[in-house]
Formats: structure tokens, sequence, C-alpha cells
């Protein structure tokens, strides 16, 4: 299934930055970052549940701000992209 990530870290004191920093190498190590705080991520049911539980250990609940939106079917998903972006299809084949 197809995950979206979207957070918002409160960057205003030092650990804020440095939890941000942590939360986006939890999504870079499952996903692709297609905006500064959005990453995509192919997953199974059981890796979307251990990535949640990786990124709520790492954000404050009290500053900020964590979504996940599950797209069980990407079958008739659309998305419109415009300006500068090259995506990763993880339905084709890798070429190295």
């Amino acid at each position: 299934m197809l995950v979206i990530v979207c957070y918002d870290v409160n960057t205003e004191t030092s650990a804020g930055r440095r939890r941000l920093r942590r939360v986006a190498r939890v999504c870079e190590s499952t996903g692709q970052r297609v905006q500064k705080s959005v990453f995509e991520c192919q997953v199974t049911l059981a890796q979307m549940e251990d990535l949640e539980r990786r990124l709520l250990a790492e954000i404050d609940l009290q500053t900020d701000c964590l979504r996940l939106y599950r797209m069980a079917n990407t079958r008739g998903c659309e998305v419109r992209q415009h300006g500068n972006f090259r995506s990763t299809d993880f339905e084709d084949p890798l070429v190295i």
C-alpha cells in the first residue's frame, strides 16, 4: 500500500531541530521525500505500523504534528505533479 507521511515539527528549540532530523531519518529509511516534510512510502501493513511506532517515538505530541495517509488501493489514485521533481516508480524494475 502507499502511505503518505506528513509532519510538522516545532523547531524553535535545539531539541526540536534534533527531533526534526530524527523524524526525517526514519522517513528516509522507509520511503522517498516528495516535499520537505512529506514522504511517499510503499509498505505492507506491518511495515506501516512499524513506521508509525518509530515516528511516534520521535515526535513531541504537545508541539508537533504527524499525519499518515493510508492509500490501500492506489488504482485510480491520481497524483498531479507540478514543478521540478523526479520520483521513483516502485512498480518498475530498478536498474543500478
